[in-house]
C-alpha cells in the first residue's frame, strides 16, 4: 500500500477515435474503468475519478475538471485540489495491461521531487505518473495560459524525476503497461489478449 498517495483515474476523455465510450468496454469480465479501479484500490488508500461531467455507476468519488474542455491538466489540478494526501498517482483509465509492480517502482523515485514520470521510447507518460500536491501552483499557472496546454507542457515547470524505461523492463519486459486503447483496433487486440 502506498499510504501517502491518492489514485487519480482519468475518465473524462471523449473516446472520439474509439467511436463509443471506451471505458465501458469489457475485458476479462470487467469494464476498462472497473479494471483500473480494482488495480488502484489494491495499492492506494483513496481513489478519485477525474471526469468532465459526473458519470453514472462509478463506485468512487468523482471530481470534475476545474475548467471544462481544458484536457488532463485541468483534471490533474482538480484532483490535487481535492486530495488529503501529499501525492497523487495520475493514470489514464484505458490502460488494461498496467502492472502494479510498475506503479510501485515509480513510487520509489519520489523523494525530493514534485513529479515522477516514466519515459518510454523517448516519450514521457504524464498519465502514468506521480505528482506532489506542492506542484499545484505551478500547474495552475500553466493552466491559466492561453490555449489548451497539455500535461507535457507543464513538466519543465516542475522538479521532475524522469524514469527511463530500462529501469522498468525487468518488471514488464515488453512494457505493455504503457499501452492505452484509443481505437477499435486497439480494443480488438486487447480482447484477444484477455480471451473475450
Amino acid at each position: 500500500m502506498i499510504a501517502d498517495c491518492t489514485a487519480l483515474i482519468f475518465a473524462g476523455g471523449a473516446s472520439r477515435r474509439m467511436g463509443r465510450d471506451k471505458l465501458s468496454l469489457q475485458f476479462g469480465g470487467q469494464s476498462l474503468l472497473q479494471r483500473m479501479l480494482d488495480l488502484t484500490r489494491a495499492l492506494f488508500p483513496d481513489i478519485l475519478v477525474s471526469v468532465q461531467r459526473l458519470r453514472d455507476n462509478i463506485e468512487a468519488k468523482q471530481v470534475c475538471d476545474e475548467i471544462p474542455e481544458a484536457g488532463p491538466l485541468a483534471g490533474l489540478c482538480a484532483g490535487l485540489q481535492h486530495v488529503t494526501t501529499p501525492w497523487v498517482f495520475a493514470v489514464a483509465a484505458d490502460m488494461p495491461y498496467l502492472q502494479p509492480e510498475i506503479i510501485e517502482r515509480l513510487a520509489t523515485h519520489r523523494a525530493e521531487y514534485q513529479a515522477v514520470v516514466p519515459v518510454i521510447g523517448g516519450y514521457p507518460y504524464p498519465l502514468t505518473a506521480f505528482y506532489a500536491v506542492s506542484a499545484l501552483p505551478a500547474l495552475r499557472g500553466v493552466l491559466a495560459r492561453p490555449g489548451k496546454p497539455g500535461l507535457i507542457a507543464t513538466l519543465p515547470e516542475l522538479n521532475v524525476c524522469y524514469v527511463d524505461e530500462h529501469d522498468l523492463t525487468g518488471l514488464d519486459r515488453e512494457l505493455n503497461s504503457f499501452i492505452d486503447l484509443d481505437t477499435p483496433e486497439d480494443a480488438g487486440k486487447a480482447l484477444q489478449y484477455f480471451g473475450n
